[in-house]
């Protein structure tokens, strides 16, 4: 992906989506694992550090955003496969696809959402 910010912006903007009370984070004994950052229905961000996917981080912080909402958009990038397969195990449908357009990197993305499923009356 092209660098957009300096290391400096990025850590800026952190702190700003923290101050919101957008971020969730996963820890295991005392170590971050990643998190998410979620601001209403929009899940902006969610990245895990090196070495946590597979170890059940990333969807127990989508569950604790599902648990929070019963809507949940994002966009990933179309090179980003793993994600795509990921967010789809989790229950999120392909809404649309852009060419770069809509986001800051220019690069093609997916649009995904999940719903709720709302339980029948009895």
């Amino acid at each position: 992906m092209p660098k957009l910010y300096t290391w400096a912006e990025a850590i800026s903007f952190c702190g700003t989506m923290i101050d919101r009370g957008w971020v969730t984070v996963a820890e295991r004994q005392g170590g971050v694992l990643g998190f998410l950052a979620r601001d209403g229905a929009e899940v902006c961000a969610l990245y895990l550090a090196p070495g946590a996917c597979g170890q059940g981080a990333g969807k127990a912080l989508l569950d604790a955003a599902k648990a929070a909402a019963p809507r949940l958009i994002l966009r990933t990038f179309a090179a980003n496969t793993r994600a795509q397969k990921f967010y789809r195990r989790e229950g999120f449908a392909e809404t649309g696809r852009g060419g770069g357009a809509d986001n800051e990197e220019g690069l093609p993305d997916i649009a995904y959402e999940w719903r709720a499923i709302r339980e029948a009356a009895a």
